[in-house]
C-alpha cells in the first residue's frame, strides 16, 4: 500500500477545491456582434462595460475578434449571479452601436447565472446615422474654444438662460456651473444620447415657483477628464480656468449675481468630486456644491483625508451628496457615506446646509441623474422667501 504524505493530500485537496470553486462560481460570457452593412472596413469592435475586463466603461475596454463570417466575438468570465452592463462601440463614445435610429440605446444588462452567449445586431453606429430625440427648452448661447493656462484642450461652453431673462432686462440671476457640459442640456451632444435635462427640469421648477430663476453654464469635458476632475495639477488648472476666465466672462456677458452666495457648481462621478473640490479650494467664489454619484475615493481618497484632518470647514456653504446602489454606484457609495459622516462631524447639519440622498436601485448614468436633478436644484436654489 502506497502512503501519500499528509502535505501532499492537503495540496491535492486545495487544488481540487480551487478547480471546483472556479467551475461552479464562474461563468463564461460570449458576446457576438453582427455588424451592420455601413460598418467601415477598417473598423474594430469593442465592448465597454461595468467590469475591469470591459474597461470599467472605457469605450475601447475589450477588443473583439473578427470571425470568418464577418461578425465580431469576445469572451470573458464573471462570477455566477453577477449583474453586468455593457455597450458595443467602434472604440469611442461617438461610435457606439445604435439599434433604432431615433432611439438612444441604454446599456445591455445581464444577470449571469450560467455560461451565456449574447448576440448583438446594431443597425448603425452613432456617428453614421443617429438622430436623438428631444431638443433644448429655452434659450442657449455658446462660447466655443476657450483656452486656459495649464489645460491641454480648449473648452466649449453652453449657457442656458432662464424664462424671464429676455423680457426683464433689469433682473440679475444666480449662476450654476456644471461639468461635462456636453451632457447636461443638449441630447445631440450627450455621449449616451440622453442629457441631464437641466433645461427642462430647471424650467419646470422655475415656473412652479420651486426654485429661483438661475443661469446654467455647462463647461465641456476633454480627453483629460479624469485628471481635470480630480486633485491634480490639471484639476487645479481647470478650477483656475473657471474662476479666473470663465466666471469673469459669464459675469461680464450676462446679468448675473456674481457673489459667492449666488454661485454654485454641480457634476456627477468625477464631476461630483471636482464640484466639491471647487468649493473646498475656493469657498470665496462658490457657496454651493451638487455632488452626484461622486468618486470621493478616487486618488486613494485624498479629499476625504483632507476633510477629516481639517479644523475649519465650508462655513456658510451648502453641500448636496447623492448616490445610487447598482453596480458602479455600489462601489461609490462608501465614499459618499464617509463624506457624509465627516461633514456632519465637522458641524454641517443635514437638512440645513447638507442634504444626502441614497437612490435605491439607481444606476450610474444620465437618466438616473436627470431623474433626481430636482433634488439638488431645489436644495441649492430653493425660492427665497
Amino acid at each position: 500500500m502506497t502512503r501519500i504524505p499528509v502535505a501532499r493530500i492537503f495540496a491535492l485537496l486545495a487544488a481540487s477545491l480551487l478547480i471546483w470553486s472556479h467551475t461552479f462560481s464562474n461563468a463564461n460570457v460570449k458576446v457576438r456582434v453582427v455588424v451592420p452593412k455601413d460598418t467601415p472596413d477598417t473598423a474594430r469592435v469593442f465592448l465597454a462595460g461595468s467590469l475591469p475586463v470591459l474597461g470599467n466603461w472605457r469605450p475601447d475596454g475589450l477588443a473583439l475578434t473578427r470571425t470568418s463570417d464577418g461578425s465580431w466575438q469576445g469572451e470573458f468570465s464573471v462570477r455566477r449571479g453577477e449583474r453586468i452592463e455593457f455597450k458595443v462601440t467602434l472604440g469611442s463614445w461617438d461610435t457606439e452601436a445604435i439599434y433604432q435610429k431615433s432611439h438612444a440605446p441604454g446599456n445591455t444588462v445581464l444577470q449571469v447565472l450560467a455560461d451565456t452567449t449574447v448576440v448583438m445586431a446594431p443597425v448603425t453606429w452613432r456617428h453614421l446615422g443617429f438622430s436623438p430625440p428631444g431638443g433644448i427648452t429655452g434659450t442657449v448661447r455658446y462660447h466655443r474654444g476657450l483656452t486656459g493656462q495649464g489645460l491641454n484642450y480648449p473648452k466649449d461652453v453652453i449657457v442656458w438662460l432662464p424664462p424671464s431673462y429676455e423680457g426683464n432686462p433689469s433682473k440679475r440671476y444666480p449662476v450654476l456651473y456644471m461639468h461635462d457640459g456636453q451632457n447636461v442640456i443638449d441630447p445631440r451632444t450627450s455621449y449616451l444620447g440622453y442629457d441631464w435635462r437641466v433645461d427642462e427640469v430647471a424650467d419646470s421648477l422655475i415656473r412652479a415657483g420651486s426654485i429661483e430663476e438661475i443661469i446654467v453654464v455647462g463647461c465641456s469635458n476633454s480627453p483629460d477628464r479624469a485628471a481635470e476632475y480630480s486633485e491634480t495639477d490639471l484639476g487645479r488648472a481647470y478650477c483656475e480656468f473657471v474662476v479666473t476666465k470663465l466666471k469673469p466672462l459669464v459675469d461680464s456677458t450676462y446679468r448675473t449675481l456674481p457673489g459667492r452666495e449666488y454661485t454654485g457648481v454641480m457634476g456627477s462621478s468625477m464631476g461630483g468630486l471636482i464640484s466639491f473640490l471647487f468649493v473646498w479650494w475656493h469657498p470665496e467664489v462658490f457657496s454651493m456644491a451638487g455632488c452626484l454619484s461622486s468618486a470621493f475615493s478616487y486618488g486613494s481618497g485624498s479629499i476625504l483625508d483632507a476633510v477629516e484632518s481639517s479644523t475649519g470647514l465650508l462655513s456658510g456653504s451648502k453641500v448636496y451628496l447623492d448616490c445610487g446602489t447598482l453596480d458602479l454606484e455600489a462601489r461609490l457609495l462608501p465614499g459618499t457615506e464617509r463624506m457624509r459622516k465627516l461633514l456632519v462631524s465637522k458641524g454641517m447639519m443635514e437638512g440645513k446646509d447638507l442634504l444626502v440622498v441614497i437612490d435605491q436601485g439607481a444606476a450610474h448614468n444620465e437618466p438616473a441623474w436627470a431623474n433626481r436633478l430636482w433634488k439638488p436644484l431645489t436644495f441649492m436654489y430653493g425660492a427665497r422667501k
